[in-house]
């Protein structure tokens, strides 16, 4: 990065290396366990005979869950240990994933994903607190984007791993249950690993000389100081923030429309193509190959030049634009691919910028608070969506409409993202001084 101190490259190169791949394996485990049960829908509802409303509701119960434990799991995070909090959430989300395979009923697949949910809660606002204990602000956009990076990877992978494990059929077992069987146990696994392989904070670890050390220990320090001396956000403050509301209410549209896109995206491929199940789980693939180079560039675009809203806003007005392409009347299956395609590139492209957002206004407490905050309500709308979804298709049995819904959702959150506000302190933590930052005031405080 232009201006940074030598020691400054090296030291982030290094964390980064260190950090940043266990995490990118962690969570795209956690989306493909997260997930799996799109890629199981055709062959697991027609074996158990779920109606699409049944679906849509297991598949959005694990939000309720996950939303339990959100704001908890945080703060054991920030105030305890990452690295044995996140190690207990692989652990047991591995063996709900593992669970799922045995549902016969309706009630017995709400179960096993509400379940899941509490599992997994804590794990994606705990490693972006994690990961603020070792990149600064000026860093931040950056790091987060090669996390976010698996979301659309864990898709990529996902699909073929799990077109193959529907073609298993060991012991009459079918392959949608053996699907829920061999990925519950990579989560496990890194449970295992998660204790050994973290370090909670930079202190004095083997990787990093002395001076790397302590050119991290000091950022951070002065960051923390930067944040106090400007009147950062106090923990008992988060909960009437403006800008955690409007970010709330912005994660909770964006999540509503963007898992109807995913939990339905093979069977809409299904249908438009007449391609068989494991044919359109692989085709499903196709739209997240893009969104991974998306979400490295907007990362790296923000922190160079320091922009975080628009960052966030222009890319779900494209997803809504390109999602609603779908509805047009008397096109092909290549044509619908297209919009699909185009719709997923953007899917996560708003991410970097976005979670940066709260961690570079409030303390370190308070930006744990808020983060856990923030997911939780925006993850009520995973439950919202399919809900709503699959009571509106089974009704229904109407694409379009979805289509529409879930389109004016994400023009919804581009909205609520205009109105978030942008205090000195973002713009002095990026190296913006006041009197540049007068030139930005039209992007940054709009």
């Amino acid at each position: 990065m232009p201006g940074t101190p030598p020691i400054a490259d090296s030291c982030q190169h290094k964390v980064a290396r260190r950090i940043l791949p266990f995490f990118f394996v962690l969570y795209v485990v956690s989306y493909i366990d997260r997930a799996n049960i799109s890629f199981a829908k055709p062959a697991m509802s027609a074996d158990l005979q779920f109606s699409e409303a049944i679906y849509g509701f297991g598949a959005g119960i694990f939000f309720l869950g996950y939303i339990l434990l959100e704001i908890p799991g945080a703060l054991i995070i920030e105030r305890w240990s990452a690295r044995l909090y996140i190690s207990r959430i692989l652990i047991t989300w591995g063996l709900c994933t593992v669970f799922e395979g045995l549902v016969r009923t309706p009630a017995q697949f709400s179960t096993a994903r509400f379940c899941l949910g509490l599992a997994e809660a804590g794990f994606f606002p705990g490693a972006l607190v994690y990961l603020t204990h070792w990149f600064p602000e000026r860093n931040r956009a950056r790091a987060l984007s090669g996390f976010i990076l698996s979301v659309p990877i864990s898709f990529i992978i996902g699909a073929p791993i799990s077109a193959l494990c529907l073609s298993l059929h060991w012991f009459g077992v079918p392959g949608w249950r053996w699907l829920f069987f061999l990925q519950g146990i990579p989560a496990v696994l890194g449970g295992i690993i998660a204790p050994y392989y973290l370090v909670d904070r930079p202190t004095k670890v083997p990787w990093l000389n002395a001076a790397e050390c302590q050119w991290l220990t000091e950022e951070l320090e002065k960051e923390k100081l930067r944040k106090k001396s400007q009147g950062c956000v106090s923990p008992r403050s988060v909960f009437i923030n403006k800008m955690v509301w409007l970010l709330a209410g912005a994660l909770f549209f964006i999540v509503l429309a963007s898992y109807g896109y995913i939990f339905w995206l093979p069977t809409v491929v299904q249908s438009a193509s007449g391609f068989s199940t494991i044919s359109a789980t692989m085709l499903s693939a196709i739209p997240f190959c893009a969104a991974a180079v998306l979400v490295r560039v907007m990362g790296k675009s923000s922190d160079r030049t320091g922009e975080r809203k628009l960052h966030t806003a222009l890319p779900l007005i494209g997803v809504a634009i390109f999602f609603s392409g779908i509805t047009l009347p008397a096109q092909g299956f290549p044509l619908t691919m297209i919009w699909l395609i185009l719709t997923g590139a953007l899917l996560w492209a708003w991410t970097p910028s976005f979670w940066v957002l709260p961690t570079v206004v409030l303390g370190e407490s308070a930006a744990a608070l808020s983060l856990g905050l923030i997911n939780s309500i925006g993850n009520l709308g995973g439950f919202v969506g399919p809900t709503v979804v699959g009571y509106m298709l089974t009704r229904w049995h109407s694409y379009s409409s979805v289509v529409w819904l879930l389109s004016g959702a994400f023009l919804l959150a581009a909205l609520l993202i205009s109105f978030v506000p942008m205090p000195a302190v973002a713009r002095c933590a990026i190296g913006i001084t006041p009197t540049s930052a007068a030139s930005e005031t039209q992007v940054t405080s709009t």
